[in-house]
């Protein structure tokens, strides 16, 4: 009897907390159907309207994360929106800076895409985002061996 209560009356408060059109795209995006999270992120006309001050920064790092599969170097702008905006949770600060990593390698800028590698790993508290972050260190040092074999000598 309490235990159906409690539940019943957090499913009507995470109706006034959180946007259903975010839980629904975020759900998608788990599930690999970026195109469908989407269409439920663009029922979202004016997200400064719909949504509570604290949940733009999510908004627009949902964005970045559909429009990274897209389009990667134009997800950028999203990504630096929403740490602009701010985000509560740790872990989404480090996937926003991850992503932000990622889109700086592939602009082939060494540095910045190492300043916020080390500000992820400051972030992610709870260590969720480790091997991701390993991940691209590895990538990284990969790229400076392909910049050596590129900008080698003429071979004869």
């Amino acid at each position: 009897m309490f235990f159906g209560g409690a539940v019943a009356l957090c499913a009507t408060g995470s109706c006034f907390l959180f946007n259903e059109n975010m839980i629904i795209s975020q759900w998608f995006l788990r599930k690999e159907q970026s195109d469908k999270a989407e269409l439920w992120l663009l029922k979202i006309k004016d997200y400064e309207k719909e949504l509570n001050k604290t949940q733009w920064g999510y908004y627009n790092l949902l964005i970045g994360l559909v429009e990274s599969r897209k389009a990667p170097l134009k997800s950028e702008k999203y990504f630096k929106k929403s740490l602009q905006l701010g985000m509560k949770m740790s872990h989404n600060i480090a996937l926003a800076k991850i992503s932000l990593a990622g889109i700086s390698m592939a602009k082939r800028n060494k540095r910045e895409a190492q300043m916020y590698l080390q500000e992820a790993a400051k972030d992610d508290k709870n260590k969720l985002l480790t091997e991701q972050i390993k991940m691209m260190k590895t990538q990284m040092a990969q790229m400076d061996k392909q910049q050596v074999v590129r900008g080698g000598f003429r071979q004869f």
